[in-house]
């Protein structure tokens, strides 16, 4: 028999976490609820979840701390649930770590697509890493390897969330080909992802803080349109 994938809901309003939790168990998914972030962060550890619903506005340590705080220690993916609809707020929430962001009310068949949808996105890595042997790709001085998720640049590892990398490497594999939003949002989160462009250009502004432009290649924008690693010929 299959074992049940784990979903770790939290959210201060227990009426919430409670429907949320009836709605994943109709699913087939086994719920653990948290009202706060202390608590969410040691039940993280003990209940080892395959993805995270985490509200924001929580008590003591907010949802944002939470995602930092998961960060550290693990890229399972983690969907954030608020009631704050604002650019800021989504974009923030990316920043952190989140693999999607959920403005409150939301419709509960969309929340269980979405959480679908991520989990297919990250269940592949698992099976990359124990059947590839040759998804590398090696520019001067930077190394993308989908075998183990690792990413060195100069000669040291980086360390960067799976749907950073995999942004990399696909960008990576094909240099110089532009690529719009939309298909990179296909490629990396799937066709069912439910969400704006601004995720990609959230993931690009990441890499490039931890990637500076080589003389060699560049992570481009080609404006209007998308993306392109740009190699030198």
């Amino acid at each position: 028999m299959a074992t049940k994938q784990k979903i770790l809901i939290v959210d201060d309003d227990n009426n919430i976490a409670e429907l949320i939790s009836l709605y994943l168990i109709k699913e087939c998914f086994e719920t653990r609820i948290c009202n706060d972030g202390e608590s969410a962060i040691n039940t993280f550890d003990t209940f080892e979840p395959n993805l995270v619903l985490l509200d924001l506005m929580l008590p003591g340590i907010d949802g944002y701390q939470v995602c930092r705080e998961i960060r550290t220690k693990s890229q399972v993916p983690i969907i954030m649930l608020s009631a704050k609809g604002e650019v800021f707020d989504k974009v923030l929430g990316l920043e952190m770590g989140a693999d999607d962001y959920m403005e409150k009310p939301f419709d509960s068949k969309e929340l269980v697509a979405r959480v679908k949808a991520v989990l297919r996105r990250y269940k592949p890595q698992v099976q990359e890493i124990q059947e590839s042997d040759d998804k590398v790709v090696r520019y001067p001085d930077l190394e993308i390897n989908m075998t183990n998720y690792s990413v060195k640049y100069m000669g040291e590892r980086v360390d960067m969330p799976p749907k950073e990398l995999e942004l990399l490497y696909f960008l990576a594999a094909s240099p110089n080909h532009v690529f719009t939003r939309e298909q990179l949002l296909d490629q990396i989160w799937g066709y069912e992802y439910i969400g704006d462009t601004r995720t990609v250009d959230v993931h690009i502004k990441r890499l490039r803080e931890k990637l500076s432009d080589h003389e060699k290649w560049r992570l481009a924008t080609i404006w209007g349109i998308g993306y392109k690693f740009e190699v030198q010929q």
